[in-house]
């Protein structure tokens, strides 16, 4: 197996960039998830999770600028916090450190499938990153890992993963990967620790791409399994994982399994 691509979001649930070297650590990859939008009618983060209110943040692209960001709107423009409130119609503040105690509201991905992104469906209130180190703004681990055999071709956009691995083995094969390691490069190593449960955002327009609700249903149809023992069997696609060892990688790396 070989290291296909490395992506980076740099804020959360925005459209992000691929990179063509990167380092990774017990953070992630180097400028991943460093920042989100705080919503300030209610205090929770914003995430495409909830569709119905933030799926205009996946119109919305931002890189990494010398020790900072650079959010763009679909016309190129430079926004700030208050034309992205415009923009999004609630007010928002771009923040570097998540508030303790800080959640996002996640709708439940078969109702917005089967009622439409604009319907009020139910949601859960999740928590951040209890696999991640603290303060930051991970749903769960600090990186997500897919094959090019499991994306069967569909753009790996979607689904946000950080490196994507050329592999070419069956689909669904990162489901046994679950608490094996992995080496990527010369340095990094990795303990996979959970399979990745998908929310509707996949399906939802990112950028030029448009809406798709295969995305979602795919995974639902194929691969239904546990992302943990004591979770129920979900849609999942990809691995989520922890850092052993730092290191500096790029595509072209070899990827080995132990």
């Amino acid at each position: 197996m070989i290291l296909h691509t490395l992506r980076r979001h740099p804020v959360k649930s925005l459209l992000g960039e691929e990179v063509a070297r990167a380092r990774i650590d017990g953070r992630g990859l180097d400028g991943d998830r460093r920042y989100a939008l705080l919503d300030l009618t209610d205090g929770r983060i914003a995430s495409a999770k909830e569709p119905r209110t933030w799926r205009r943040l996946l119109t919305l692209r931002a890189e990494s600028k010398d020790a900072g960001v650079r959010i763009t709107g679909p016309d190129g423009a430079e926004l700030d916090d208050a034309a992205l409130s415009a923009l999004l119609g609630r007010p928002v503040r771009l923040i570097d450190e998540r508030p303790p105690g800080s959640t996002l509201r996640r709708s439940v991905p078969e109702q917005v499938l089967a009622a439409g992104i604009d319907a009020e469906v139910d949601y859960t209130v999740q928590e951040f990153g209890s696999a991640a180190e603290p303060g930051s703004f991970f749903d769960f681990a600090p990186l997500h890992l897919v094959t090019t055999a499991t994306l069967a071709g569909a753009p790996a956009a979607r689904y946000r993963p950080n490196l994507v691995i050329e592999h070419d083995g069956e689909p669904w094969s990162e489901n046994d990967w679950t608490g094996r390691e992995l080496a990527v490069g010369a340095e990094l190593r990795l303990r996979i620790i959970a399979r990745t449960p998908r929310c509707a955002v996949p399906t939802l327009a990112h950028g030029p791409l448009p809406a798709d609700p295969e995305a979602l249903r795919r995974p639902a149809r194929h691969n239904r399994v546990r992302p943990l023992p004591e979770l129920p069997p979900l849609p999942c696609l990809g691995v989520y994982a922890q850092v052993l060892t730092p290191g500096t990688v790029e595509p072209g790396d070899r990827v080995r399994l132990y």
